[in-house]
């Protein structure tokens, strides 16, 4: 465990080549996390009423995304077999070549390495939805 008094955090970013809405689209739809967001889904989704249920490299974990929002906004909780709930800010924003997808990752029950991979995750999953989007 990081022994500092603080929670670490880091934001990861990928620059896509399509509008911002096109990106948060294929971003909001949870039957998409299994194809881009390998980090947290690594089988198909279930739903519980308004939370999914994923299998994750981690165990089965629960998601609860915010509502789908002109902000394109997809800040979403995600509860871990040990009963800690990591909230995770996710935005796609303009940008001059398209959009920029930002996810902060935060370093809770996670060793400095662990952190380090989960950030490293995180850009592979950012990679993977940008060629998702690109292809379409």
């Amino acid at each position: 465990m990081n022994t500092n008094s603080h929670i670490q955090s880091r934001h990861v970013s990928r620059v896509i080549d399509a509008a911002p809405d096109d990106v948060y689209d294929v971003l909001a739809d949870p039957g998409n996390l299994p194809e881009w967001a390998r980090g947290l889904a690594s089988s198909e989704v279930r739903r519980d009423g308004a939370d999914l249920l994923v299998d994750s490299p981690m165990g089965e974990v629960r998601v609860h995304f915010v509502p789908r929002n002109p902000y394109r906004i997809a800040d979403h909780d995600v509860t871990l077999p040990s009963g800690t709930t990591v909230n995770n800010p996710l935005r796609v924003l303009a940008h001059p070549n398209g959009s920029e997808v930002v996810f902060t990752v935060r370093q809770i029950e996670l060793t400095d390495d662990e952190f380090e991979r989960d950030c490293a995750a995180v850009a592979d999953d950012l990679e993977r939805l940008s060629d998702m989007v690109e292809r379409r």
